[in-house]
């Protein structure tokens, strides 16, 4: 069988030089090193194959009559959102992924931004610039890394670290093989190894079950969580904890996980660091804790709407948020060699085992 492959947006990372496809087996590889909204359906008309990483890939894309051939979407990254998932399990169109490819890089970044808001880095950096200078004026800008209470900051030591977004079953890499039933490996998630640099550092840490949800009739109660196991209820971990990092999936349920209600119980010591998904954080919601003193800062890789170009796209880049504990970085938490390195093989791997009828990382 001839395969078409269309690679729709190279900018972000290097595909492998080659597939090893075994006869019958044959392909044709086109890359792009960008692609709008407005040439997918042209460029996506022959395709059996698409490789994606952050393109919108709608329902409107998966029709039949659009993309008559397309039997593979595979996600050059972790998350799957771009893909309309549903749409793709209606058609019988395999979506596939790169998990953990990013794990040991996401989860430094996390760490890097935790130290950035503690230490107050951005703030200290502008005031350490600044002409006339407060620093020869007071002679010290310890005020700038205190607490609203007048304390200095945490150390490592002192901090309680709650990780929301720990896995059930970890990331996991779902294989099938023709004939068989589907077995699941664990490969490990970025809560997790954040959660392991948390203690090396000497972090308590706490591991936070799933928010509690409000049903159509009223009732309350903890989602279905497979291996709870020890896990601290969600709002106590926001209660305690210092230091909270945001490591789950952006869908219909964690959308504004944390707004008001959640930063009116947040210490006020917390520093909090989403190397998620925009849009699990309220952002006005935020910026207002962080203005009242509610929480004591905030790092952040990623943004309610992405790429974010000024206070128009996002409240954080407001003239309002300037002077607040914020410390942001544009969506490239995952960029490191080792990132790109694992992105490659193992979409080599997945591709080449769909192909073959062993199938990798399969989501649906």
């Amino acid at each position: 069988m001839h395969h078409e492959i269309v690679a729709l947006e190279c900018i972000h990372q290097p595909l492998p030089e080659s597939f090893h496809l075994d006869s019958p087996h044959t392909y044709t590889l086109t890359r792009y090193d960008r692609t709008d909204a407005s040439q997918l359906a042209a460029r996506l008309h022959n395709a059996t194959i698409v490789i994606v990483t952050t393109v919108s890939i709608g329902a409107e894309v998966l029709a039949p009559d659009v993309t008559p051939a397309l039997r593979l979407v595979a996600v050059m990254a972790t998350g799957t959102d771009p893909v309309d998932v549903e749409a793709c399990k209606k058609r019988g169109i395999r979506v596939t992924n790169c998990p953990a490819a990013n794990l040991d890089s996401v989860s430094e970044h996390a760490i890097s931004l935790y130290f950035a808001a503690r230490r107050r880095t951005v703030l200290l950096d502008r005031a350490t610039r600044q002409v006339p200078s407060e620093w020869m004026e007071k002679r010290t800008l310890t005020g700038k890394l205190r607490f609203s209470d007048g304390k200095p900051p945490l150390t490592c030591g002192d901090e309680v670290l709650g990780v929301v977004g720990y896995g059930g079953l970890g990331m996991c890499r779902v294989l099938r093989e023709r004939g068989k039933a589907p077995w699941i490996a664990n490969v490990g998630t970025s809560g997790k190894r954040i959660a392991a640099l948390g203690r090396a550092l000497g972090m308590h840490v706490l591991i936070a079950a799933r928010k509690q949800q409000v049903t159509d009739d009223g009732v309350s109660g903890l989602l279905p969580l497979p291996n709870h196991g020890d896990r601290v209820p969600f709002e106590e971990v926001l209660r305690q904890s210092t230091f909270i990092v945001l490591s789950l999936p952006r869908n219909p349920q964690t959308l504004n996980l944390l707004s008001t209600p959640e930063f009116d119980i947040m210490s006020p010591y917390a520093v909090l660091v989403n190397i998620a998904r925009g849009g699990i954080v309220d952002e006005a919601a935020l910026l207002k804790a962080l203005s009242d003193g509610r929480i004591a800062g905030y790092g952040t890789d990623v943004f309610e709407k992405e790429p974010a170009e000024g206070p128009d796209d996002s409240i954080l880049l407001t003239n309002e948020a300037k002077d607040l504990n914020i410390t942001m970085s544009p969506h490239l938490a995952w960029f490191s060699q080792r990132t790109m390195a694992n992105l490659g093989q193992i979409l080599k791997n997945t591709v080449e085992a769909w192909v073959h009828g062993t199938e990798l990382n399969v989501i649906v």
